[in-house]
């Protein structure tokens, strides 16, 4: 039986948009202003694990779509990146969305979504497994598809 490491070295794996969606939803926030490093550093100290990595993925607006949000993102990015957070991101891709109104009339408006990130998440905390890089991965991400990543992981650990 493998024995658990005395300090368990923690990545921690941050879907931005979802976290920010969390957040708006939980505590009625309507601006990204989280911390992620704070937010990791709080979690790994309250479980006793050394905090080893964090890693941000988010999708950005393109300039030419939104200027004040790609620039927010682009000055947040580059921030954390400075504190040493390593970080993803991709523009977003914008299709129609339809919703039908309370009165019955129908509402059609552009909306950017995230392609590709929680693949790269998913690709990451699989290839970090392989290479030994941690003990816990944490994810902070809503996206119930990580549960297969979980079991992947399992297996990579009895392996």
């Amino acid at each position: 039986m493998v024995q658990e490491p005395s300090n368990k070295r923690t990545v921690v794996f941050v879907d931005g948009q979802n976290l920010f969606h969390a957040a708006k939803e939980a505590f009625g926030y309507t601006y990204p202003n989280y911390d992620v490093l704070a937010l990791a550093k709080a979690i790994c100290q309250s479980q006793g694990w050394d905090l080893a990595q964090v890693r941000f993925y988010t999708g950005v607006p393109d300039y030419s779509d939104d200027a004040f949000w790609h620039a927010f993102w682009t000055n947040k990015i580059a921030h954390m990146g400075r504190l040493g957070i390593y970080t993803y991101h991709r523009s977003l891709r914008y299709r129609n969305k339809k919703v039908t109104l309370p009165d019955g009339t129908q509402y059609t408006f552009l909306s950017g979504s995230e392609k590709g990130t929680d693949v790269r998440i998913a690709i990451d905390v699989i290839r970090m497994a392989h290479r030994k890089a941690y003990d816990v991965a944490l994810i902070f991400s809503e996206d119930e598809d990580f549960s297969e990543v979980a079991e992947e992981i399992r297996t990579i650990a009895q392996e």
